[in-house]
C-alpha cells in the first residue's frame, strides 16, 4: 500500500480512505494499516493444531464406527455430523476465517485515540482513548510483525487469537493484530500517548 504525500510514511492510502468518515473534526491520523494479508499461522498454532487433529480424528471415528454397525440409530450417526463440522473447521475453515476477517480490518492511531475498524458481517468500531489507556502489551516476530494488545492479556483467550469464533470477539482484548514494524508502531503509540496526556493536564 503506497503512503499518501504530505501525511507521512505511516499513514496508507487505502486505510486512511476507510477510517477517515470516523475522524473527528480536529483529530489528526498519525498512522494507519492493516493486518498481515492471507493465511497466516501463529504460536497458538502449536497447541491448538494438535487438539483440532485429535478432536477430528475422535469425531470422524465415532462417525465411521457408528456408520459402519448394523442397524445403528439414525440419531446416533446425526449426532456426530457437528462434531465433524467442528474438527474440519478447526483442521481447515478457521485459517480462511480469519484471513477473511483481517482482509476486513482496519487500524488507525491518531492524536487523540487508537480505531480498529473491522466486522464480518457489519461495521464495528472500536475506539481507545490514548489518555486512559492503561496495559500495552508488544510481541514482535524475526520479520519486525508483531502484534500490539490494549488491555490485560488474558492467556486463555490469547491461544484463541486467529481463531474466529461466535461470541468471543467481545472477550478478545483490543489489538493491532499482525501488523508490520510492531516495534516503530508500539513506540509511535507510547509517543502520542504522552502528547495526549500532556495535552489533557495543561
Amino acid at each position: 500500500m503506497a503512503a499518501v504525500r504530505g501525511k507521512g510514511e505511516n499513514v496508507t492510502f487505502s486505510t486512511e480512505q476507510m477510517l477517515r468518515p470516523e475522524l473527528g473534526r480536529e483529530e489528526r491520523l498519525l498512522w494507519s494499516d492493516m493486518p498481515k494479508q492471507g493465511v497466516c499461522f501463529r504460536t497458538s498454532d502449536f497447541l491448538a493444531v494438535p487438539f483440532s487433529l485429535m478432536w477430528a480424528g475422535f469425531a470422524f471415528f465415532w462417525e465411521y464406527s457408528v456408520s459402519s454397525a448394523k442397524d445403528a440409530p439414525v440419531f446416533m450417526m446425526l449426532w456426530g455430523i457437528p462434531f465433524v463440522l467442528i474438527g474440519l473447521y478447526m483442521i481447515v475453515g478457521r485459517f480462511f476465517a480469519d484471513a477473511y476477517l483481517r482482509r476486513r480490518t482496519y487500524y488507525g492511531v491518531t492524536d487523540q485515540r487508537i480505531i480498529i475498524l473491522s466486522g464480518l458481517f457489519t461495521r464495528q468500531v472500536k475506539s481507545l482513548p490514548l489518555t486512559t489507556l492503561s496495559d500495552i502489551t508488544f510481541s514482535e516476530r524475526s520479520d519486525r510483525s508483531g502484534t500490539i494488545t490494549f488491555g490485560p492479556n488474558n492467556f486463555g483467550f490469547s491461544m484463541m487469537a486467529g481463531t474466529p469464533w461466535p461470541g468471543t470477539s467481545g472477550r478478545m482484548p483490543p489489538a493491532f493484530d499482525l501488523i508490520g514494524d510492531a516495534r516503530h508502531v508500539y513506540a509511535l503509540i507510547r509517543e502520542a500517548q504522552q502528547s495526549a496526556r500532556a495535552a489533557k493536564a495543561a
